[in-house]
Order: structure tokens, then C-alpha cells, then sequence
């Protein structure tokens, strides 16, 4: 394990206020002084950079390998397209199609090929964007538009992203794919939900998911008085731990609306931020300065 903590915020579905949390969670912490890393993984629709407004500094391609088949050398013969579970080539009598959105650049038609008829040849998808604020590292995957497959900017941009004390990183939405690339391996998972029927729906698949991980994970309730006490009640039978009740308050809509941070314009939410963050670290065995006890 490194010295370095690294926090996933993640939500059963969108619109529960994650991303608030992620960017307010990192903007607190780096305000207090410590070394502080937020990643938007969200990389098919970063916004993260509208509350933090950094300066990039950097700006990474991102590149998936493709077969590139040489027709010359190709016998026809059938076994890269037999071998590929993910039907991204079809061979004919005289020629081999290629499909490129559906290829997840595993290689096995470029070795199983007994001609040496396959290149494996790069095709970009989406970029890595780096930069920082006055007090903390920004960076965001972002996926080109027209592409499906997300996971390979995500692991990109976890590689690439600055090394801080502590990272926060802001996951997509659901529980699919891109989700589990964003938060596996990281020390610990926030899973931000609201008090209401599709909330509670949502969070029971987003506990199975980072229960069927390994993760550790805790709860955080947002708009906490609007709606039912049934998320509560199912946090208590499952024994989930719930980090932070944060109760409706208009002027976080509105800024929230207007692309602001809400930590400078209401009193208590940086503590309550803190909060989190203090029982996360004794969840995972964290000295609270982002490094792990030994």
C-alpha cells in the first residue's frame, strides 16, 4: 500500500449532488492545507472544472489499440475473428472488417494470427486534461464524442494524474463499467444518495457493487430532510455506516446551479465536509494527513 489516500465519490444515480461533494470535499481540504489531487473520472461528461475553474497546463491523447490487417499476408484462414469475444472482426472469402468501436484492444487476433497478418495500430478516443487551481491539482478524462467505451480514459487518467496526500476521486454515475474502472482501488468509496424511492433503489445497487469489490464504503445522505426516512432505515439494516446527513439549503441549489463552491457561501458545510473526511480516515487506519498509519 502507498502512502497516499484516495477517495472515490460515487452515486447509484445522477442528479443526488456527488459532484458537489467531490469538489467541495477537495476545495476544503487543500483550503486547510493539505496536498489534495481531484480527478473527474465522469469522462463522458466532465464538469468537476466549472466549480473549480483551473488553469490546464497539460493535454494528454488518449489512445485504445486496434488490428490493422495487411491483406496480402492474410489467408482468410478465420481464427481472429473466431478468438475475438467481442465480434469486432468478421472475415469473408477475401477480406477481413474491422470493427473499431467494438474493440477493446485485448491483442489476441495480433498474436493468434499464423501469417502475422495483424498490426496492432493506434486509434485516439479521448484526451487527458491536467491543471490547477490556486491550492489543488485538477485533472479530467473526457471522452471524444462518438465513442462508447470509457474505461481505457478513466485508467489513463487515474495513471497520469498528479501524485497528492490525498486524491478525490469523482466517479460517474450508476454502477456499469466506467463506474468500477473509477473507483477500484481506491481506499475508500462515498456513495452520495438522497431520501427517496429511486435514491434508496439506486444505493442498493451501488452497495452490492462495492460490496461484490472489497471496497470500503460509507454513506452520505444529501437533501436529507426532504424526503422519507427509508434510506436511513436500510443503512441501519445493512449496517452501512452513514458519514453525513446534509439537509436541503437553497443557497447550495443556487450555487450549485451557477457553477460556485458552496464551502465559501455557507456556514458549517466545510465542517461538515471535514467531518467525512475525519471518519473516513479512521475507517481506513489514515494519520488524517492523508497517510496511512503503519
Amino acid at each position: 500500500m502507498d502512502d497516499t489516500l484516495k477517495i472515490s465519490i460515487a452515486s447509484g444515480k445522477g442528479g443526488t449532488g456527488k459532484t458537489t461533494v467531490a469538489v467541495n470535499l477537495a476545495y476544503e481540504l487543500a483550503r486547510r492545507g493539505y496536498s489534495v489531487t481531484y480527478a473527474d473520472s465522469d469522462v463522458e461528461e466532465p464538469n468537476g472544472h466549472l466549480f473549480l475553474k483551473p488553469r490546464w497546463t497539460e493535454n494528454l491523447r488518449v489512445a485504445v489499440k486496434n488490428p490493422w490487417v495487411d491483406h496480402d499476408r492474410c489467408t482468410f484462414c478465420g481464427l481472429c475473428s473466431e478468438e475475438c469475444r467481442f465480434n469486432a472482426l468478421a472475415v469473408t472469402a477475401d477480406k477481413v472488417l474491422v470493427f473499431p468501436s467494438l474493440c477493446h484492444g485485448c491483442g489476441a487476433c495480433y498474436y493468434i494470427c499464423p501469417e502475422d497478418a495483424i498490426t496492432e495500430v493506434d486509434r485516439f478516443i479521448g484526451q487527458i486534461n491536467i491543471g490547477r487551481t490556486e491550492k489543488l491539482d485538477v485533472c479530467e478524462g473526457r471522452l471524444d464524442v462518438g465513442e462508447a467505451m470509457a474505461p481505457p480514459v478513466t485508467r489513463e487518467l487515474k495513471r497520469v494524474m498528479p501524485v497528492s496526500e490525498i486524491s478525490i476521486i469523482d466517479s460517474p454515475p450508476g454502477s456499469s463499467c466506467p463506474v468500477i474502472e473509477a473507483i477500484k482501488e481506491t481506499d475508500f468509496v462515498v456513495l452520495v444518495t438522497e431520501p427517496t424511492p429511486f435514491g434508496l433503489n439506486d444505493l442498493r445497487i451501488a452497495v452490492d457493487m462495492v460490496r461484490t469489490l472489497g471496497l470500503e464504503f460509507g454513506v452520505v445522505i444529501n437533501r436529507s430532510d426532504i424526503g422519507d426516512d427509508r434510506v436511513e432505515k436500510y443503512c441501519r439494516e445493512e449496517k452501512v455506516d452513514i458519514l453525513e446527513n446534509i439537509p436541503f439549503d437553497r443557497v447550495i441549489a443556487v450555487a450549485s446551479s451557477r457553477g460556485e463552491m458552496i464551502v465559501p457561501q455557507v456556514k458549517g458545510f466545510g465542517d461538515r465536509l471535514m467531518n467525512i473526511y475525519e471518519r473516513i480516515c479512521k475507517r481506513t487506519g489514515n494519520d488524517g494527513t492523508g497517510h496511512h498509519k503503519r
